[in-house]
């Protein structure tokens, strides 16, 4: 293989909260290098830092939402996890009026403009030797701004050193665009690429991030198939995002499933994915 595979761990949360140590220990019985965190689950950072050692998995990243910089202040939210050890702390998500264009993107009326909050976070990340990167969906592909997608938008307000990028290839490939060949779009600005296969049927799903556990408008049943599947096992080119994941300069990917597929378990799934990834010459 070519690069080390992680496993973002929001793909077995309901295992972490039950055990923690245990989850950690399967991940790396399974092949995993490292891991991406979602959370620490009320344990103290500097033990799960002490806990990857003993396991053997590099703490890799971790996703921080923006709240946890507003509510517990930027430097606090940074210090915990340098205390972890994690290299890279990713944004996982933007909610609507923080996006780029939107109520709460910039201005000096508003109380913790997005911009400025980005901004101090890669600053204050880029002064701990740690680096602030981007976890797109696919809602960034369908609003443009200029004519730019809003995700490029979002890009060119920063430099590299600032924001770097997660490419989620799932919600890429929903976006509309190519996997492999958006992600050397970002050569040199790819650090670490998400691993993320899913399988489709029919139109898709208006609503689909009530998958994921983010509420959203009821709607009417659709005639629709969704779900998301291990890494080599949807409809995704991996042999062909894994090789531009490399020419694009990436130091890690990481494997995630937001929910397992039906009839299987979460650690089923990241036992596959893993088995897939390291069976394949890359």
């Amino acid at each position: 293989m070519a690069l080390p595979v992680a496993i973002q761990l929001y793909s077995l949360r309901d295992e972490m909260e039950k055990d923690f140590k245990g989850t950690l220990k399967a991940v790396k019985e399974m092949g995993y290098d490292g891991v991406e965190f979602a959370g620490l689950y009320g344990n103290d950072p500097a033990d799960v830092k002490a806990m990857c050692e003993e396991i053997g998995l590099v703490p890799i990243s971790a996703h921080v939402t923006t709240d946890e910089y507003i509510c517990d202040g930027v430097d606090v939210a940074l210090d915990r996890w340098q205390a972890v050890g994690v290299k890279y702390v990713v944004i996982p998500y933007l909610v609507d009026d923080r996006r780029p264009g939107a109520a709460r993107w910039k201005g000096e009326d508003v109380k913790n403009p997005t911009y400025d909050l980005i901004k101090a976070v890669g600053e204050g990340a880029q002064a701990r030797g740690m680096h602030l990167l981007y976890h797109n969906h696919d809602f960034e592909f369908k609003n443009t701004i200029d004519g730019k997608y809003m995700l490029e938008v979002l890009y060119d307000s920063f430099t590299p050193e600032v924001l770097a990028s997660e490419l989620d290839t799932c919600w890429v490939n929903i976006g509309g665009e190519v996997p492999a060949t958006y992600i050397k779009k970002f050569t040199g600005r790819a650090p670490v690429v998400h691993l993320k296969d899913f399988y489709m049927t029919g139109s898709l799903p208006k609503h689909l991030y009530a998958l994921i556990g983010i509420d959203e408008e009821e709607s009417e049943a659709e005639e629709a198939t969704f779900e998301f599947r291990p890494v080599g096992h949807g409809l995704q080119d991996m042999p062909a995002i894994l090789a531009a994941s490399v020419e694009a300069g990436a130091g890690w990917v990481v494997v995630e499933q937001d929910d397992p597929t039906p009839g299987t378990t979460p650690l089923e799934c990241a036992a596959k994915s893993i088995a897939y990834v390291k069976g394949l010459e890359w």
